[in-house]
């Protein structure tokens, strides 16, 4: 795997995301436009923590109550705690997960993401979002297809303009897996004043990402059958036992394809 070189001159999402995460694999650079971003929407923290802990219970569902052995991971991010492999192969062992990402510092530390159990298999592929027939058949080469897969789109499709372009991204997925597969998606919601001047101030910051309204996070659904309670706020996706949080503008869901 040839390792890119790195511009850290310029903000990244994946690195910024992992500072607002609490993480340590970011520059100066991310971590100004971070800190600049939760100033102006203080949310941004316990939306990125919800968004990971939504992963985690998603792929505990489908590993576990679907069943399925198949993960295609779009928008990797920099590996963490719970990586979408590490969940599904504690229930299923002999899980299958391709992570997606073109940032070139999630390249670099993509070694961390494909360590398997000796029964399943890890791969990483190096694609953009707005390109899904390369990710496709790059994934192809570990993923059948034929078979039912997990498609999980968590904090991404911000990153696509255009919401139209965005919504044939999602159907062409969708549409080259087979009956019985998920899709997971989790967004950004335009629900308040701080998050718009969030997304504002980081865009100004060279990290442009487009929210949309909750009635557009839905519409990625349309034609598949939404897993209850459907396209919620994040911390209210099937939570686990004890105090559940409700101050975040992410909005999530989980379908099946019929």
């Amino acid at each position: 795997m040839t390792e890119p070189r790195l511009d850290t001159t310029r903000p990244s999402s994946a690195r910024v995301w992992n500072y607002l995460l609490g993480g340590k694999d970011n520059f100066v650079v991310d971590r100004e436009l971070g800190d600049q971003i939760r100033q102006a929407f203080p949310g941004i923290v316990i939306a990125a923590q919800e968004q990971r802990r939504f992963l985690v219970r998603v792929v505990s569902y489908l590993a576990g109550t679907a069943g399925i052995r198949q993960f295609l991971d779009i928008g990797t991010g920099l590996p963490t705690e719970n990586n979408t492999h590490e969940v599904a192969q504690r229930i299923a062992p002999e899980s299958r997960v391709v992570y997606v990402d073109n940032d070139p510092m999630v390249l670099v530390h993509a070694r961390a993401l494909l360590t398997s159990s000796p029964a399943g298999a890890t791969a990483y592929v190096d694609a953009d979002v707005q390109d899904p027939d390369t990710i496709l058949r790059e994934a192809a080469g570990t993923l059948d297809f034929t078979r039912p897969v997990a498609l999980t789109m968590l904090g991404i499709l911000g990153n696509v303009a255009d919401y139209g372009e965005a919504r044939s991204i999602v159907k062409r997925l969708v549409d080259a897996v087979p009956s019985g597969s998920y899709l997971a998606i989790n967004d950004g919601a335009s629900t308040n004043e701080e998050i718009v001047e969030g997304q504002r101030v980081a865009s100004h910051g060279g990290h442009p990402y487009h929210l949309r309204t909750v009635d557009e996070i839905v519409g990625y659904f349309d034609g598949l059958e939404l897993v209850e309670p459907g396209v919620v706020p994040t911390p209210l996706w099937r939570p686990e036992p004890g105090p559940v949080r409700r101050e975040t503008d992410g909005y999530g869901g989980l379908a099946r394809k019929p």
